[in-house]
Protein backbone atom coordinates (compact mmCIF):
# COMPACT_ATOMS: atom_id res chain seq x y z
CA UNK A 1 0.00 0.00 0.00
CA UNK A 2 2.59 2.02 0.63
CA UNK A 3 2.88 2.92 -3.54
CA UNK A 4 -1.16 4.07 -3.57
CA UNK A 5 -0.04 6.83 -0.82
CA UNK A 6 3.17 7.56 -2.51
CA UNK A 7 0.76 8.33 -5.61
CA UNK A 8 -2.36 10.34 -3.35
CA UNK A 9 -0.09 11.91 -0.88
CA UNK A 10 -1.28 15.47 -1.88
CA UNK A 11 -4.83 14.40 -0.26
CA UNK A 12 -3.90 12.91 3.09
CA UNK A 13 -4.33 16.39 4.91
CA UNK A 14 -6.98 17.38 3.60
CA UNK A 15 -10.73 16.12 5.04
CA UNK A 16 -12.62 14.88 2.35
CA UNK A 17 -15.33 13.54 5.30
CA UNK A 18 -18.66 15.09 4.08
CA UNK A 19 -17.47 14.83 -0.08
CA UNK A 20 -20.66 12.10 -0.56
CA UNK A 21 -22.94 15.19 -0.25
CA UNK A 22 -20.85 17.06 -2.76
CA UNK A 23 -20.43 14.93 -5.92
CA UNK A 24 -23.27 13.28 -7.90
CA UNK A 25 -22.95 9.44 -8.58
CA UNK A 26 -24.39 7.16 -11.06
CA UNK A 27 -23.78 3.77 -11.55
CA UNK A 28 -23.46 1.16 -14.56
CA UNK A 29 -25.03 -2.36 -14.48
CA UNK A 30 -25.11 -4.99 -16.76
CA UNK A 31 -28.24 -7.17 -17.54
CA UNK A 32 -28.08 -10.33 -15.40
CA UNK A 33 -29.03 -13.48 -17.66
CA UNK A 34 -31.61 -14.06 -15.24
CA UNK A 35 -33.71 -10.80 -14.05
CA UNK A 36 -35.57 -12.96 -11.08
CA UNK A 37 -32.12 -13.20 -9.28
CA UNK A 38 -31.95 -13.65 -5.74
CA UNK A 39 -32.77 -10.94 -2.86
CA UNK A 40 -29.64 -10.33 -1.71
CA UNK A 41 -29.17 -8.87 -5.40
CA UNK A 42 -31.77 -6.31 -5.19
CA UNK A 43 -31.42 -5.83 -1.33
CA UNK A 44 -27.48 -4.73 -3.04
CA UNK A 45 -29.13 -2.99 -5.50
CA UNK A 46 -31.42 -1.17 -3.20
CA UNK A 47 -28.48 0.09 -0.88
CA UNK A 48 -26.93 2.04 -4.09
CA UNK A 49 -30.02 3.66 -4.71
CA UNK A 50 -29.95 4.77 -1.25
CA UNK A 51 -26.95 6.88 -2.35
CA UNK A 52 -29.24 9.01 -4.32
CA UNK A 53 -27.62 8.43 -7.97
CA UNK A 54 -28.19 10.66 -10.57
CA UNK A 55 -29.08 8.15 -12.95
CA UNK A 56 -28.34 3.76 -13.08
CA UNK A 57 -27.02 2.72 -16.63
CA UNK A 58 -27.63 -0.36 -18.40
CA UNK A 59 -25.69 -1.73 -21.24
CA UNK A 60 -26.79 -3.13 -24.23
CA UNK A 61 -25.53 -6.48 -25.88
CA UNK A 62 -27.32 -6.50 -29.04
CA UNK A 63 -24.27 -8.74 -30.04
CA UNK A 64 -24.81 -11.47 -27.16
CA UNK A 65 -28.45 -11.37 -27.42
CA UNK A 66 -28.91 -9.53 -23.92
CA UNK A 67 -30.60 -6.45 -25.78
CA UNK A 68 -34.53 -7.57 -24.76
CA UNK A 69 -32.57 -8.59 -21.12
CA UNK A 70 -31.90 -4.75 -21.39
CA UNK A 71 -35.15 -3.35 -22.07
CA UNK A 72 -36.96 -5.67 -19.24
CA UNK A 73 -33.96 -4.80 -16.49
CA UNK A 74 -34.09 -1.05 -17.50
CA UNK A 75 -37.68 -1.10 -16.60
CA UNK A 76 -37.27 -2.85 -13.14
CA UNK A 77 -34.46 -1.30 -12.16
CA UNK A 78 -36.42 2.33 -12.50
CA UNK A 79 -39.81 0.46 -10.71
CA UNK A 80 -37.68 -1.18 -7.51
CA UNK A 81 -35.93 2.20 -7.38
CA UNK A 82 -37.34 5.07 -8.39
CA UNK A 83 -34.21 6.06 -10.21
CA UNK A 84 -34.11 7.38 -13.24
CA UNK A 85 -32.63 4.73 -15.65
CA UNK A 86 -30.81 5.03 -18.68
CA UNK A 87 -30.45 1.91 -20.80
CA UNK A 88 -27.50 1.96 -23.67
CA UNK A 89 -28.53 1.76 -27.23
CA UNK A 90 -25.84 0.97 -30.02
CA UNK A 91 -26.67 1.37 -33.79
CA UNK A 92 -23.90 -0.99 -35.44
CA UNK A 93 -26.28 -4.55 -35.60
CA UNK A 94 -29.26 -2.60 -36.19
CA UNK A 95 -30.96 -0.61 -38.86
CA UNK A 96 -33.22 3.00 -38.64
CA UNK A 97 -35.93 1.22 -38.43
CA UNK A 98 -35.77 -1.62 -35.26
CA UNK A 99 -33.98 1.57 -33.59
CA UNK A 100 -37.14 3.64 -33.91
CA UNK A 101 -39.42 0.69 -32.16
CA UNK A 102 -36.58 0.44 -29.58
CA UNK A 103 -36.89 4.09 -28.88
CA UNK A 104 -40.49 4.84 -29.26
CA UNK A 105 -40.89 1.12 -26.86
CA UNK A 106 -38.51 3.34 -24.08
CA UNK A 107 -39.96 6.86 -24.35
CA UNK A 108 -44.44 5.50 -23.86
CA UNK A 109 -42.70 3.50 -20.34
CA UNK A 110 -41.25 6.68 -19.44
CA UNK A 111 -37.59 6.20 -20.29
CA UNK A 112 -36.45 9.07 -21.30
CA UNK A 113 -32.45 9.13 -20.76
CA UNK A 114 -30.49 7.24 -23.24
CA UNK A 115 -26.15 6.23 -23.91
CA UNK A 116 -26.28 6.63 -27.61
CA UNK A 117 -22.87 4.44 -28.61
CA UNK A 118 -21.83 3.01 -31.93
CA UNK A 119 -21.33 -0.48 -30.41
CA UNK A 120 -18.61 -2.65 -31.21
CA UNK A 121 -18.63 -4.71 -34.41
CA UNK A 122 -17.72 -8.30 -35.27
CA UNK A 123 -14.46 -7.53 -37.16
CA UNK A 124 -12.68 -4.99 -39.45
CA UNK A 125 -14.53 -5.96 -42.75
CA UNK A 126 -17.86 -4.78 -41.20
CA UNK A 127 -18.93 -2.05 -43.58
CA UNK A 128 -20.19 0.55 -41.04
CA UNK A 129 -23.63 2.15 -41.84
CA UNK A 130 -24.22 4.20 -38.79
CA UNK A 131 -22.74 6.08 -35.98
CA UNK A 132 -23.07 7.86 -32.30
CA UNK A 133 -23.61 10.79 -33.65
CA UNK A 134 -26.29 9.22 -36.19
CA UNK A 135 -27.78 7.61 -33.41
CA UNK A 136 -28.25 11.03 -31.38
CA UNK A 137 -29.66 12.80 -34.26
CA UNK A 138 -32.70 9.80 -34.54
CA UNK A 139 -33.20 9.68 -31.24
CA UNK A 140 -33.63 13.23 -31.65
CA UNK A 141 -36.28 13.43 -34.55
CA UNK A 142 -38.37 11.19 -32.46
CA UNK A 143 -38.55 12.69 -28.76
CA UNK A 144 -37.03 15.25 -26.99
CA UNK A 145 -34.76 12.14 -25.21
CA UNK A 146 -31.87 13.47 -22.98
CA UNK A 147 -29.01 11.56 -24.63
CA UNK A 148 -25.60 11.03 -23.16
CA UNK A 149 -22.66 9.59 -25.44
CA UNK A 150 -19.42 8.28 -24.77
CA UNK A 151 -16.38 10.06 -24.63
CA UNK A 152 -12.29 8.68 -24.48
CA UNK A 153 -9.78 10.74 -22.41
CA UNK A 154 -6.69 8.13 -23.96
CA UNK A 155 -8.50 8.08 -27.76
CA UNK A 156 -10.42 5.12 -29.17
CA UNK A 157 -8.62 2.41 -30.15
CA UNK A 158 -9.45 3.06 -33.57
CA UNK A 159 -9.13 7.10 -33.76
CA UNK A 160 -6.84 8.23 -36.11
CA UNK A 161 -5.56 10.70 -33.48
CA UNK A 162 -6.37 12.90 -30.20
CA UNK A 163 -7.74 16.03 -31.82
CA UNK A 164 -9.81 13.39 -34.89
CA UNK A 165 -11.19 11.90 -31.68
CA UNK A 166 -12.33 15.51 -30.28
CA UNK A 167 -14.11 16.37 -33.05
CA UNK A 168 -15.92 13.66 -33.26
CA UNK A 169 -17.57 14.47 -29.62
CA UNK A 170 -17.71 17.42 -30.89
CA UNK A 171 -20.36 16.25 -33.27
CA UNK A 172 -22.17 14.06 -31.25
CA UNK A 173 -22.35 17.00 -28.91
CA UNK A 174 -23.97 19.57 -31.50
CA UNK A 175 -26.01 16.50 -32.55
CA UNK A 176 -27.87 16.68 -29.48
CA UNK A 177 -25.98 14.99 -26.96
CA UNK A 178 -25.97 16.85 -23.50
CA UNK A 179 -23.32 14.94 -21.97
CA UNK A 180 -20.95 12.81 -22.48
CA UNK A 181 -19.67 9.78 -20.08
CA UNK A 182 -15.78 8.67 -20.67
CA UNK A 183 -14.11 5.20 -20.80
CA UNK A 184 -12.41 3.90 -17.43
CA UNK A 185 -9.04 5.58 -16.80
CA UNK A 186 -6.48 4.72 -13.98
CA UNK A 187 -4.41 8.39 -14.85
CA UNK A 188 -5.78 11.55 -13.83
CA UNK A 189 -4.31 13.54 -15.35
CA UNK A 190 -4.42 11.96 -18.61
CA UNK A 191 -8.43 13.04 -17.33
CA UNK A 192 -7.78 16.48 -16.58
CA UNK A 193 -5.58 17.05 -20.03
CA UNK A 194 -8.80 15.50 -22.11
CA UNK A 195 -10.56 18.05 -19.71
CA UNK A 196 -8.69 20.87 -20.92
CA UNK A 197 -8.42 19.57 -24.88
CA UNK A 198 -12.63 19.47 -24.79
CA UNK A 199 -12.62 22.79 -23.90
CA UNK A 200 -10.12 23.67 -25.84
CA UNK A 201 -12.06 22.89 -29.13
CA UNK A 202 -15.18 24.48 -27.71
CA UNK A 203 -17.24 21.54 -26.34
CA UNK A 204 -18.60 22.63 -22.92
CA UNK A 205 -21.07 20.01 -22.27
CA UNK A 206 -20.58 17.82 -19.05
CA UNK A 207 -17.48 15.35 -19.31
CA UNK A 208 -18.54 12.91 -17.01
CA UNK A 209 -15.14 10.24 -15.90
CA UNK A 210 -15.88 7.02 -15.24
CA UNK A 211 -14.57 4.81 -12.56
CA UNK A 212 -13.83 1.35 -12.65
CA UNK A 213 -13.08 -0.01 -8.99
CA UNK A 214 -10.36 -2.75 -9.14
CA UNK A 215 -11.35 -6.16 -7.55
CA UNK A 216 -10.41 -8.17 -9.65
CA UNK A 217 -7.23 -7.35 -11.39
CA UNK A 218 -6.25 -10.24 -13.64
CA UNK A 219 -10.36 -9.03 -15.19
CA UNK A 220 -10.14 -5.14 -15.23
CA UNK A 221 -6.32 -6.00 -16.95
CA UNK A 222 -8.10 -7.93 -19.66
CA UNK A 223 -10.59 -4.71 -20.62
CA UNK A 224 -7.57 -2.80 -20.02
CA UNK A 225 -5.49 -4.32 -22.68
CA UNK A 226 -8.72 -4.93 -25.18
CA UNK A 227 -9.36 -1.28 -25.29
CA UNK A 228 -5.74 0.53 -25.09
CA UNK A 229 -6.02 2.06 -21.65
CA UNK A 230 -3.08 3.20 -19.82
CA UNK A 231 -2.21 1.68 -16.85
CA UNK A 232 0.38 3.33 -14.51
CA UNK A 233 3.45 0.76 -13.86
CA UNK A 234 3.10 1.68 -10.17
CA UNK A 235 -0.94 -0.12 -9.63
CA UNK A 236 1.15 -3.01 -11.85
CA UNK A 237 3.23 -3.10 -9.66
CA UNK A 238 0.71 -3.25 -6.24
CA UNK A 239 -0.97 -6.18 -7.99
CA UNK A 240 1.58 -7.92 -9.79
CA UNK A 241 4.97 -7.47 -8.32
CA UNK A 242 3.63 -8.11 -4.76
CA UNK A 243 2.81 -10.71 -2.39
CA UNK A 244 -0.60 -9.35 -1.45
CA UNK A 245 -3.27 -11.58 -0.03
CA UNK A 246 -6.81 -11.29 -2.26
CA UNK A 247 -8.12 -9.60 0.59
CA UNK A 248 -5.17 -6.77 0.53
CA UNK A 249 -5.39 -6.84 -3.36
CA UNK A 250 -9.83 -5.94 -2.44
CA UNK A 251 -8.32 -3.20 -0.02
CA UNK A 252 -6.24 -2.00 -2.72
CA UNK A 253 -8.96 -1.80 -5.41
CA UNK A 254 -10.97 0.19 -2.68
CA UNK A 255 -8.48 2.79 -1.41
CA UNK A 256 -7.94 3.38 -5.26
CA UNK A 257 -11.17 4.02 -6.23
CA UNK A 258 -11.74 6.56 -3.16
CA UNK A 259 -8.10 8.30 -3.97
CA UNK A 260 -9.02 8.23 -7.50
CA UNK A 261 -12.24 10.24 -6.85
CA UNK A 262 -10.89 12.27 -3.88
CA UNK A 263 -8.45 13.90 -6.35
CA UNK A 264 -10.77 14.33 -9.31
CA UNK A 265 -13.27 16.57 -6.47
CA UNK A 266 -9.95 18.20 -5.63
CA UNK A 267 -9.41 19.44 -9.19
CA UNK A 268 -13.03 20.47 -9.85
CA UNK A 269 -14.83 17.17 -10.96
CA UNK A 270 -18.39 16.57 -8.93
CA UNK A 271 -20.18 13.97 -11.00
CA UNK A 272 -19.00 10.56 -11.37
CA UNK A 273 -19.69 7.75 -13.12
CA UNK A 274 -19.03 3.66 -11.45
CA UNK A 275 -18.71 1.05 -13.30
CA UNK A 276 -20.01 -1.70 -11.19
CA UNK A 277 -19.81 -4.94 -13.13
CA UNK A 278 -22.75 -5.76 -10.70
CA UNK A 279 -20.90 -5.91 -7.78
CA UNK A 280 -22.83 -3.46 -5.90
CA UNK A 281 -21.91 -4.40 -2.32
CA UNK A 282 -17.97 -3.32 -3.11
CA UNK A 283 -19.27 -0.41 -4.89
CA UNK A 284 -21.91 0.70 -1.71
CA UNK A 285 -18.78 0.05 0.28
CA UNK A 286 -16.30 2.80 -1.81
CA UNK A 287 -19.11 5.33 -2.39
CA UNK A 288 -20.15 5.16 1.44
CA UNK A 289 -16.91 5.92 2.44
CA UNK A 290 -15.82 9.10 0.32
Amino acid sequence: MNLLNKHFMKNKYKNYSSILNKINLSFEFFPPSKLDLNQLFWFSIKKLSSLNPIFMSVTYGANNGNKDNTYNFVKKLKSYTKITSMPHMTCVHENKSQLKKIAVKYWKNGIKHILALRGDYPDKNTKIKMYAKDLVILLKKIADFKISVAAYPEIHPESKSLQSDLMYLKDKIESGAHQAITQFFFDIDNFLRFRDRCLGVGITAKIIPGILPIKDFNQVYKFCLLSNIYVPNWIKDLYLKSNQSVNEKYKIGYQLAINMIQSLYKEGVYDFHLYTLNKSDFIYSICNNL
